[in-house]
Parts: structure tokens; C-alpha cells; sequence
């Protein structure tokens, strides 16, 4: 069975998430929706509130499952019998960055990384930009899945 975790922290879930995660979907048996924390980021949105975003966007599919964790990626990736790390690329200061942590985990384990492209038309879309616009009170919904709601 191939198994893939696509890590992050999702604060919130954007439609550039979305679309590697549909991808990814045709790629894996199963994939983890793997949703960190950190302790020592801020976030816009409680994990309860990120994790039932994600539940909530793809609970019509089977193969996709909503965790949290802590810690090392890869000892997630062990813990939950995974082989792959799904991450999504937006551009070429993406590609660096991951694959240094790619490097990293490989170096560590056996886990491979698989990168797939961001569709062009959502390449622009980051949780920091969605956030920003947020905190500006500009129109966010089409950044991100209808799931996603503010605190009122």
C-alpha cells in the first residue's frame, strides 16, 4: 500500500492545498492530511478549527485521513507505516527550500518526497497571503475552499 503525508499547517487550507491534494489523491491508496503544530508559531485559526476545515473539504473521500502531529515529519511518516511525503511546489523559492528538507528526511530514512507543480492559476496562493487578506477584511473566498469560515 502506498501511503503518502502531505504535512503542513494549513492555517487555513487554500485551493493551492486543494489542488495537490486531488492530485495526489489518484497517486496514493491513502493520504495523510498531516496538520502540525508548532509551538512556537502564532496561528490565525485554532488546530480544531484547521482540522475540521479539512474534514469538512473532503469528507466525501475515503482515502484521505485529518491528523495532527508534532514534531519530526518522518517520525510521523514511521508512525502513521507511510513511505512517501507529498509537497506541493508553487515556485522556484519553493523547490530550494523543500528540497533541503527532502535532502534532510532522506538522509534520516527511507521516506521519499514527492513533489508535484501547483497548477498555474493557484501558484500565487499561500496561507500567508490568505491570512493577510484576512486581517484586512478583503474578499478571501476565493482563495480558499468554501469550508473555510471566519470566527464570528
Amino acid at each position: 500500500m502506498n501511503k503518502a503525508v502531505f504535512p503542513g499547517s494549513f492555517d487555513p487550507i487554500t485551493l493551492g492545498h486543494l489542488d495537490i491534494i486531488e492530485r495526489g489523491i489518484d497517486l496514493f491508496d491513502e493520504l495523510i492530511i498531516a496538520i502540525g503544530i508548532n509551538s512556537n508559531k502564532k496561528y490565525m485559526f485554532s488546530l480544531e478549527e484547521r482540522i475540521q476545515f479539512v474534514k469538512e473539504t473532503f469528507k466525501d473521500q475515503p482515502k484521505i485521513k485529518v491528523l495532527s502531529y508534532q514534531g519530526l515529519t518522518v517520525n510521523f511518516c514511521k508512525a502513521q507505516n507511510a513511505n512517501f511525503i507529498l509537497r506541493g511546489l508553487r515556485n522556484p523559492a519553493d523547490f530550494e527550500f523543500e528540497k533541503a528538507i527532502a535532502h534532510t528526511n532522506r538522509k534520516l530514512t527511507e521516506i521519499e518526497t514527492v513533489f508535484l507543480l501547483t497548477s498555474s492559476g493557484k501558484s500565487y496562493i499561500s496561507s500567508s497571503i490568505v491570512r493577510d487578506v484576512i486581517r484586512n477584511n478583503g474578499d478571501f473566498t476565493g482563495l480558499v475552499p468554501h469550508t473555510v469560515r471566519l470566527k464570528k
